[in-house]
């Protein structure tokens, strides 16, 4: 199967909270966004092979060859501590996997699966990968029943949706924030394609959920709770819309001194929703 490789930071075989039912989930290195709010930091920054990570690897499963960092899975014992080293949020474990490594993955797992997920970093920096795979998942009798869903920040531009749309099952979208000031400063990027792409996404009936983040003072606030109804509204107040609340796992920087998101918190921010009529309001089961 000839298919440009996809970059992929982790895959997990199992997941219930990365889309409807139980999923395997691909993480594909690299993002168009830097959000400080990010709980995995590691998969924004594609590896320079500067080689900041070969020290802090105690079991020598990190080294430099031909000025490239090898990584050797047999050896690493997944500490993580060159996640920590590295000094641009990269991950030198990475792999390179064909659409027939997912496939034979998916083969493999399928009594176990409803589906599958591609998330990041931004999976559609990897436009490419991503629709080859959809495109040979509906093309396989067999994995008929496997849905295919992405976990997306929405800056992929409306050509390019217009090329994954038609092998995608749906699309669970993040927007980070409504005020461009506080969208520019949390992710280092415009909100105007996120707010597109929904827009596309719900015309084109592949919007499974809005995904959005409170962060204390900052997006629980009046503005942009208001704003997020408005925009809601304007979707169709069916829309399911997922709270997640903001926690200090992974984060980095200044984020680790931001107060962390309660289930009070939530719960306000949900009962405001709801009585402004967005009735499909999703919060967190755990808080952590």
């Amino acid at each position: 199967m000839n298919s440009t490789p996809g970059t992929v930071s982790k895959i997990l075989n199992y997941s219930c909270v990365d889309g409807p039912g139980n999923r395997l989930v691909v993480f594909l290195q690299g993002c168009n966004f830097n959000c400080q709010a990010c709980h995995n930091p590691h998969t924004i920054g594609q590896c320079n092979h500067c080689g900041d990570c070969i020290p802090a690897c105690h079991v020598d499963a990190l080294s430099m060859v031909d000025g490239r960092v090898v990584f050797d899975p047999e050896h690493c014992d997944q500490c993580d501590a060159c996640l920590d080293a590295c000094p641009i949020d990269a991950n030198p474990m990475v792999s390179d996997h064909t659409v027939a490594d997912i496939l034979a993955l998916l083969h493999k797992h399928k009594p176990f699966l409803n589906g599958i997920t591609v998330s990041g970093g931004e999976p559609t920096q990897q436009l490419k990968f991503v629709i080859d795979l959809f495109a040979a998942i509906k093309a396989a009798p067999e994995l008929q029943e496997i849905t295919c869903f992405i976990d997306s920040n929405g800056h992929l531009g409306a050509s390019g949706w217009e090329k994954l749309l038609p092998v995608t099952d749906g699309v669970m979208l993040d927007i980070k924030a409504f005020s461009q000031q506080l969208h520019g400063a949390m992710t280092g990027k415009s909100n105007h394609r996120s707010l597109r792409s929904a827009q596309i996404l719900r015309a084109a009936g592949k919007l499974h959920e809005i995904r959005f983040l409170l962060v204390p003072g900052k997006t629980d606030t009046d503005e942009e709770l208001n704003q997020l109804a408005e925009f809601l509204g304007e979707l169709g107040d069916d829309v399911q819309l997922r709270l997640n609340a903001f926690q200090h796992h992974g984060v980095r920087d200044a984020a680790r001194q931001w107060e962390k998101m309660s289930e009070e918190g939530v719960s306000l921010a949900a009962e405001r929703l709801r009585a402004a009529g967005i009735s499909n309001v999703v919060t967190p089961a755990v808080y952590v």
